[in-house]
């Protein structure tokens, strides 16, 4: 494993353990040169999902993209990695659990705006206005509108 603060080639674990839904394993690692600490996580790679594009390409499932949108709609906001890793998790854990050899972006995309909206109102309309497109701030508006009749609701 590659330090990404000086580049360095070892380090040693210095913790091992498994996530809360047992799908990964997170290891902290110390660089050997540098001795900063960082986290990795060890999945199990299934490329066995392909993923239907809106244009009608195919890909392989990639977790990545997935946990990327997540942290860019959770920027600045008080939501730690653990729990952006776990809702990632999550959403894999929902698309591996279908029988399908396919799943379309839209799906996986719902999927996301799903979880994200029981985590943080600001992340969810930050991915959903990037997810849906929206073309105005009417649309953007109206999706306002229905998260804070949803509060009101449950106050």
């Amino acid at each position: 494993m590659k330090c990404p603060y000086c580049g360095y080639k070892e380090d040693k674990v210095v913790d091992s353990r498994s996530t809360t839904k047992g799908s990964a394993i997170r290891r902290r690692r110390e660089c050997l040169k540098c001795g900063r600490r960082f986290t990795t996580y060890e999945y199990i790679e299934e490329n066995w999902l392909m993923v239907i594009k809106k244009d009608g390409r195919r890909e392989p499932f990639d977790r990545q993209k997935i946990l990327s949108g997540v942290i860019k709609a959770c920027e600045k906001r008080p939501i730690s990695l653990e729990k952006i890793e776990d809702l990632v998790s999550s959403i894999e854990h929902a698309i591996q659990r279908t029988t399908d050899k396919e799943i379309s972006s839209q799906r996986i995309g719902e999927l996301v705006m799903e979880k994200l909206k029981l985590l943080d109102d600001v992340a969810y309309v930050r991915f959903a206005s990037v997810y849906r497109q929206f073309k105005d701030v009417n649309q953007f508006m109206e999706e306002l509108k229905t998260i804070l009749k949803k509060n009101k609701k449950s106050k």
